[in-house]
């Protein structure tokens, strides 16, 4: 980057990937301003609310900043899919990219890039098909979300920020209380022995390790040659059989229990077959090009990793 200080904006700090990126960026040393909705507790949080008008009472502590990361959204497996819990996903993702790009972009001077979380869900649910960052998105709540997600940084890109849509697969982190992931709801599940696929486990699964979820954030971030969208995911896309296999082999503990896809939809309606059925085989394609190193380019890594005893607890 061309500022020797980094200072970067960052929402979302609070969740699984946030708290581990907010430990890379304490490791390099650059000062966080961490946007939050309550009210500030110090200097280095920001007040906004997203839905207000103006979003932040006061924007000079976001001038001269050198990135923005957004990562702020509810979780799109935390609950079955109202029509009340679906505007609750539209609006914390759409509203507030949308708000933030529009306040960086009023900005005497505004940072030079603005990375936004987004989804693989925006592919679909494509079968065995072969995705990169060029691949049409698919049709579905889920893919029309995270396409209004990425439009909604177009104030942004047209005041010359470089704007980056994060596309994640599925991150797979330690355990944590404070910080839950993918793995959370599983573990305790096959450490009883009663873990299996998702259906018929046939479904293709974008994933990623939290270490190298936050390695390619920093690496986007520093990265001036990557723009649009960028899957976050690993090189190596896994079925749902085969990870449920893994993380059954390395907890010692058989994976006999399928979850059929009648009960799965009867329990959770559309986000069976939209977040836990569809399958999305995409492939991180920018970030290969552009040299980024995984430290975990398999599952069996990536499981090894979040389970092994040494690794830090989320803080």
């Amino acid at each position: 980057m061309s500022n020797p200080s980094p200072k970067i904006l960052l929402s979302g700090a609070s969740g699984m990937l946030g708290a581990a990126l907010r430990r890379s960026l304490g490791a390099r040393e650059w000062p966080v301003l961490q946007l939050v909705r309550r009210p500030a507790a110090s200097s280095a949080e920001l007040q906004w609310n997203p839905a207000a008008a103006p979003t932040i009472a006061d924007p000079v502590p976001l001038e001269n900043l050198t990135a923005a990361i957004h990562l702020s959204g509810s979780n799109v497996a935390a609950h079955r899919w109202t029509p009340a819990y679906k505007r609750e996903m539209a609006e914390s993702r759409v509203q507030s990219t949308r708000a933030l790009a529009t306040a960086l972009a009023g900005l005497r001077n505004p940072p030079e890039v603005l990375l936004v979380a987004s989804a693989t869900g925006i592919y679909g649910n494509r079968g065995d098909e072969l995705l990169n960052e060029d691949s049409a998105p698919g049709t579905g709540f889920l893919a029309d979300l995270c396409r209004q997600w990425e439009a909604a940084a177009q104030p942004a890109v047209d005041a010359g920020i470089r704007v980056v849509h994060l596309r994640f697969g599925v991150v797979l982190g330690p355990a944590s209380k404070t910080h839950p992931g993918a793995l959370d709801k599983m573990i305790p599940i096959f450490r009883l022995g009663l873990g299996g696929p998702l259906g018929n486990g046939r479904q293709w699964m974008s994933w990623i390790s939290l270490q190298d979820t936050a390695s390619a954030i920093l690496f986007a971030l520093e990265t001036r040659s990557l723009t649009g969208s960028v899957n976050v995911t690993a090189p190596n896309p896994v079925t749902n059989r085969e990870l449920t296999r893994t993380l059954a082999r390395q907890l010692h503990r058989p994976a006999f229990f399928p979850a059929p896809a009648f009960a799965l939809r009867l329990a959770l309606g559309e986000m069976a077959d939209e977040a836990l059925l569809s399958s999305a085989r995409a492939l991180p394609a920018k970030l290969n090009a552009a040299g980024f190193q995984f430290t975990h380019p398999t599952i069996d890594l990536a499981i090894a990793a979040a389970l092994a005893p040494q690794q830090p607890a989320l803080s």
